[in-house]
This record gives C-alpha cells, sequence and structure tokens, in this order.
C-alpha cells in the first residue's frame, strides 16, 4: 500500500482536477486517501499547500505527456501540430476538464499568492517552450495564445473544432516568411 503522503497527493490529483478546487474538501481527501487528520497535516500544513503540490506534480505529468507526444516530429512545424493534436487527445481522456492551472486561477482569490506564483511559473515555461523552439517573439506569443485559449474554448464548447481551426492557422503562420 502507498505512503499516506503519496496516498493524499494521489486523491488530490483525482478530485482538484475532477471536482476542483473549491468543490474538495480536506475531510473528503482524508476519507477518500484514508488517513487520518494528523497524517494529512503532517504532510500539509494546509489545502494550499497541498493545491501547489498538485499543481507541480500536474505540471510534471502534462509537460510529460506533451513530450511523449511531440517526441517523433521531425520539424518545428511538425511539432506544433502535434501540440495540438496532443489537446485533442487530452480532452478524449479527461473528457472536456480543461487545464487545471486555469481552473485552479478561477476558482482562488488573489490573495492567494504563492498558488498565483506557481500557476505562473509553470505557465512561464510552458510559453518560453514555445520561444525557444521558433526564436521569434511575436510569432510565438501567437501560437501560445492559440494554445491557451484553445484548451479554454474546447473546454466551454466540450469540442474540439476549434483546436483544428488553430492547427491551420499554426500552419499559415509558420508557413508564411517574416
Amino acid at each position: 500500500m502507498p505512503k499516506p503522503r503519496e496516498r493524499i497527493v494521489s486523491t488530490a490529483m483525482v478530485l482538484f482536477h475532477r471536482q476542483g478546487y473549491n468543490n474538495t474538501g480536506i475531510n473528503q481527501i482524508i476519507e477518500e486517501a484514508g488517513v487520518s487528520k494528523a497524517s494529512f497535516y503532517q504532510h500539509f500544513k494546509s489545502k494550499d499547500d497541498l493545491c501547489i503540490e498538485f499543481l507541480n506534480k500536474r505540471y510534471e505529468y502534462w509537460v510529460s505527456e506533451l513530450d511523449k507526444f511531440t517526441a517523433a516530429a521531425e520539424t518545428v512545424q511538425d511539432k506544433f501540430q502535434k501540440s495540438f493534436d496532443f489537446l485533442i487527445y487530452m480532452n478524449e481522456r479527461e473528457d472536456f476538464r480543461g487545464c487545471s492551472f486555469l481552473n485552479i486561477l478561477s476558482e482562488i482569490p488573489a490573495d492567494k499568492e504563492e498558488i498565483h506564483r506557481v500557476i505562473r511559473g509553470h505557465k512561464n515555461k510552458l510559453r518560453n517552450c514555445f520561444n525557444e523552439d521558433l526564436q521569434n517573439d511575436i510569432i510565438s506569443a501567437h501560437i501560445y495564445l492559440l494554445f491557451e485559449s484553445s484548451i479554454l474554448t474546447s473546454q466551454l464548447y466540450r469540442s474540439n473544432e476549434l483546436i483544428e481551426k488553430s492547427k491551420i492557422i499554426v500552419q499559415d503562420l509558420l508557413s508564411t516568411p517574416h
């Protein structure tokens, strides 16, 4: 059986992603993880600390899956196309749940500065990946914004249609000399 900390994190991974941050209480996490309240607080000072652990683990998982999905890309253009295909794959796998980071961001108040800092940090890392591949700030920012908005709109409409259209826009952006 996994250790209590692992069970707490594993349970939070499922619940925060499925139910959201505000709709998941510490008591539910404790009950579903099969740990005592004392054990929870031995590992995490607060629900916010557990949220930060969730965000870090979710980022590791998400980037690992994205890297696997794009590993076979032979060109930058192909890598970006596969990145958008990855969004379609994740929507099918996770029933259009959207971005865990933005979902939590929409739930928490501005004074939860540490959670905001972690979300910004992970989003900046993703944005920098786009910039590293292109070495063009304007085009990479445009593609990054398409990527993020594709996640949001596919969640809103429960459809991959705008991801498919974004792929066409990206192809046009990358094939036009700048």
